[in-house]
C-alpha cells in the first residue's frame, strides 16, 4: 500500500498497537493524523481522506492487514480502528446469464458515452431491470448523493460502536410502495467491499421510513454487456456483521 509508511507512523506517535483491540476499539482524529503525517511531502501520503479511504481488504495499510484491524469513521473528523473483519466477500455469480429483455421502446444513444458507475445503474433502471429484480414495479428514483447520518449504534462481536452525523453516500436509491432500495454500484469487478458502503445507508434510511429497506450491490465490467446484481440483508440490525446473501444474478439487456 502507498500510505504504508503514514500509517506506520501514526502508529508508532501513538502507540496504537499497544490498545486493547479486545476491549475496545481505538479511537482517532483527523487533527492526529494530520499531525503524525505533516512532514510527508506527497498528498497521498498526508491527506486525511486518501488516508482513511479503505473501501476493500487490499486497500489497507499493512499494519492493518498484519493486525487484522480496519477502520470506520464514527463522526466528523473522528475515527475508530477496530479489531475484526471489516469486509463482505462478494461471491463470483456461477448462474448463467440471464437474457432480460428492456422495458424501453427505444434505444437511448447516451447511455453509451462514457463508462461511469451512474450511467449504467441509470441505465438498468431505465430499462426496469431493477424493478425486475426487486419484483417491484412501483419503485422510483429518490434518493442519490450524499446525507448525514442520525445517531446510531452498533456492535461488531462485543464492541459497542456509536456513530453520529458522519456523511454516507448511495449510488442511488429507490423508494416504493412497500420498501427502500439502496444501491452500491461499482464499475469494476470488486471481489470485496468494507460492509460499511451498505451498513451505514441501511441503518441511515432505515431510521427515516418504517418501510423495509433493501441492500443491493451493482457491478457492471467493463468492456462486457453484463450486469450483477447481488442482494444483503443484515439479520440483526445492531449486529454489523450479520450481513448475508439474499439472491444473486447476472443479465444481459437486450433491446426490442
Amino acid at each position: 500500500m502507498a500510505n504504508s509508511k503514514s500509517w506506520q507512523k501514526i502508529f508508532d506517535d501513538y502507540k496504537i498497537l499497544d490498545h486493547n483491540f479486545d476491549k475496545s476499539p481505538f479511537s482517532l482524529s483527523a487533527t492526529q493524523i494530520k499531525r503524525a503525517c505533516q512532514k510527508f511531502k506527497e498528498t497521498g501520503e498526508k491527506e486525511v481522506r486518501i488516508l482513511c479511504k479503505q473501501d476493500s481488504r487490499e486497500d489497507r495499510p499493512d499494519v492493518f492487514i498484519k493486525n487484522n484491524l480496519f477502520l470506520l469513521p464514527v463522526k466528523n473528523g473522528f475515527y475508530n480502528i477496530i479489531k475484526g473483519e471489516g469486509y463482505i466477500d462478494i461471491p463470483t455469480i456461477k448462474d448463467e446469464i440471464s437474457v432480460y429483455p428492456s422495458k424501453l421502446d427505444f434505444m437511448p444513444d447516451t447511455t453509451k458515452v462514457g463508462d461511469s458507475e451512474m450511467q449504467h445503474l441509470d441505465y438498468a433502471y431505465a430499462a426496469s431491470l431493477i424493478r425486475t429484480f426487486t419484483n417491484d414495479p412501483s419503485l422510483v428514483l429518490t434518493i442519490r448523493g450524499r446525507k448525514y447520518t442520525p445517531d446510531f449504534e452498533f456492535f461488531i462481536e462485543k464492541q459497542l460502536i456509536k456513530v453520529s452525523s458522519v456523511q454516507t453516500e448511495v449510488d442511488a436509491g429507490y423508494e416504493g410502495k412497500n420498501q427502500v432500495v439502496l444501491i452500491e454500484a461499482k464499475n469494476f469487478s470488486a471481489t470485496n467491499v468494507i460492509i460499511r458502503q451498505l451498513y451505514y445507508p441501511f441503518r441511515q434510511w432505515q431510521e427515516r421510513t418504517k418501510k423495509k429497506v433493501v441492500t443491493l450491490f451493482f457491478d457492471k465490467n467493463h468492456g462486457e454487456d453484463v450486469y450483477s446484481i447481488w442482494e444483503f440483508e443484515f439479520s440483526d440490525p445492531k449486529n454489523y456483521n450479520s450481513i448475508k446473501l439474499v439472491k444473486s444474478g447476472k443479465f444481459r439487456i437486450v433491446e426490442k
